[in-house]
């Protein structure tokens, strides 16, 4: 009989999440509490990451070089306070 390979997992748990985009585990929480972060999944009482959020959300700050402005923006693991409306 042959078996199937077994498959490479399609989401990933704040500890794995975090060392795929080369953060500590805490610095991803803060991202999630803040709203800061790629999006994530609550199965049950777990938080899980797909890999193609993590990947889009790194995504959102890659650039060619120190003067280019990209298309997105990774915001930093903070509270940021709501702009007032002129």
């Amino acid at each position: 009989m042959e078996q199937a390979a077994p498959r490479a997992p399609q989401f990933l748990k704040t500890p794995d999440a975090a060392a795929r985009l080369g953060l500590s585990p805490r610095t991803l929480e803060k991202h999630r509490c803040y709203g800061t972060g790629p999006n994530f999944h609550k199965l049950g009482g777990r938080v899980v990451y797909s890999i193609e959020a993590l990947d889009a959300w790194a995504e959102l700050g890659r650039r060619r070089s120190t003067s280019d402005p990209g298309t997105g923006v990774c915001l930093p693991a903070k509270r940021f306070e709501a702009q007032p409306e002129r």
